[in-house]
Order: structure tokens, then C-alpha cells, then sequence
């Protein structure tokens, strides 16, 4: 417990899966928790199940959704101490590899997992400056190797790591005491690790299967692990580590 004890966070896409985790542990560590989505019923649920979390209607599209959410943070708490940018899309049609990869596919992907960590980065800084914090962006191991069923999706994890660095850099060199750092889950048990099964058809258990079998550590990971790792990165035990990549994905990425 305490952990993040009394800070302030932001979990972006909370209502479920990884980001419902990140959320409840937050709060479990003693964090003051705004959870994000643009599902009111799933992100109600969330913070009707602990006293410490509010929900907020988001959409990480629209700017003017990101100020609206820092205000009200901002006026009730004073301060911002992390933003946890979580929310993300897989696909939007029933295949994604670069021959049939639609240009609007290609834009309803990149402008909620690219573009909408951008917008985060940006209101984030602004809320933080003056006294410091913590940014953690969720991207992915498909921002760490080719991903041809996931031409899209690839594309943008990859922006959100390249973005992490730079966002970290340029805050170290400002001197505003802001961290940021990316965390890459790799084969989850969520929905949306069904999602990517169901890609491209097939028979979605041999899928997983074939998946969990090129994982070293012979399981997949659970949204608890990530959050963990997640937690880690908010927290001040993480003080001196911003523009790190911290991969949670059982081995599948060792070279």
C-alpha cells in the first residue's frame, strides 16, 4: 500500500481490460484516480467500484475533450502528478495488412493510439510543468517488430515509443521533472487479445495456441502484469527512468 500514495492520475481508456487494471491499482497504491473512456457504462462501473475514482466522457480525438478533462482535475485537485495515456483501438475492418488497409482504417487507428497520445503528451506537460510528474504511455511489442497482420496498429505503437523518447528528452532538457516512459504488452488475455486472433479469420483458439507457444515463459500475460509494471513507472521508485521502453511480454522479443 502507498505506493502513489495521495497522487493525482489520469488513466486514459480505463473502462476496461489493461486500463481498468492500471486504474484499480493506482487506487489500491493510494492515487486520487480519473478514469477516461468514451463508454459512460463501463466507465462508471469502474469508479462506482472504489471510492477514489471518478469517471470523466473522453474522447482522446478531440482537444477540446483533453481541456476539459484537465480543468476539472486541475480545479478539484490543484495538480496533475501522472497521466497514464492507455487508450487504444486494434482495427476498425476485418483485416489490416498493407494491401488492404483501408486509408480510413489507417487514420481511425493512428488518431486514437498516435494522435491521441500526442494530445496527452501535450495537455500533460502543461499540467505538470511546474511541479513535476510522471507520463506513461501504453504502447506495444508491435512497435518492436514487423507486424503484417497489423500494418495499422504497428504503426502507431511505433509512434507512441518514438514520441516517449522525445517527450522525456525534451522535458529533461526544460527541466520540468516530468518522466515519461512507454510500457509494450505483449500476448494479453483481454478482448482485445481476441480481437487480434479474429483478425484475418481462422480459427481463433488454434490462434492462440500458435501464440502462446512462441512466448519463453509459456503463458500469456495478464492485465495485472502489465499494470504492475505500469505502477512501477508512475511511482517515484522510477525517479530516475523516463524514455525507457519496458516490455512485458514473456520473452517473445528476445533476440
Amino acid at each position: 500500500m502507498g505506493r502513489v500514495d495521495q497522487k493525482i492520475a489520469i488513466v486514459t481508456g480505463g473502462g476496461n481490460g489493461i486500463g481498468r487494471a492500471i486504474a484499480g491499482r493506482l487506487a489500491a497504491e493510494g492515487a486520487i484516480v480519473t478514469v477516461t473512456d468514451q463508454n459512460p457504462a463501463a466507465g462508471k462501473a469502474v469508479a462506482d467500484a472504489v471510492d477514489t475514482i471518478q469517471f470523466l466522457e473522453h474522447d482522446v480525438r478531440i482537444e477540446a475533450d483533453w481541456a476539459k478533462v484537465m480543468d476539472n482535475v486541475l480545479q478539484k485537485h490543484g495538480r496533475l502528478d501522472i497521466l497514464i495515456n492507455n487508450a487504444g483501438i486494434l482495427a476498425t475492418e476485418s483485416s489490416q495488412d498493407v494491401e488492404s488497409t483501408s486509408l480510413n482504417q489507417w487514420q481511425a487507428v493512428n488518431a486514437v493510439n498516435s494522435e491521441g497520445v500526442f494530445l496527452g503528451c501535450q495537455h500533460g506537460i502543461e499540467a505538470m510543468k511546474a511541479t513535476g510528474g510522471s507520463i506513461v504511455n501504453l504502447s506495444s511489442i508491435a512497435a518492436l517488430m514487423a507486424t503484417p497482420h497489423l500494418f495499422a496498429y504497428g504503426a502507431s505503437k511505433a509512434a507512441v515509443r518514438q514520441l516517449t523518447k522525445t517527450v522525456a528528452v525534451h522535458c529533461g532538457r526544460k527541466g520540468y521533472r516530468i518522466r515519461c516512459n512507454s510500457v509494450h504488452p505483449g500476448v494479453i488475455e483481454t478482448s482485445m487479445g481476441d480481437q487480434v486472433m479474429a483478425l484475418g479469420g481462422g480459427n481463433v483458439k488454434e490462434k492462440w495456441a500458435a501464440r502462446i507457444a512462441a512466448i519463453p515463459l509459456g503463458e500469456a500475460g495478464t492485465v495485472d502484469d502489465v499494470a504492475s509494471c505500469v505502477l512501477f513507472l508512475a511511482s517515484d521508485e522510477a525517479r530516475h527512468v523516463t524514455g525507457a521502453a519496458l516490455v512485458v511480454d514473456g520473452g517473445m522479443t528476445i533476440e
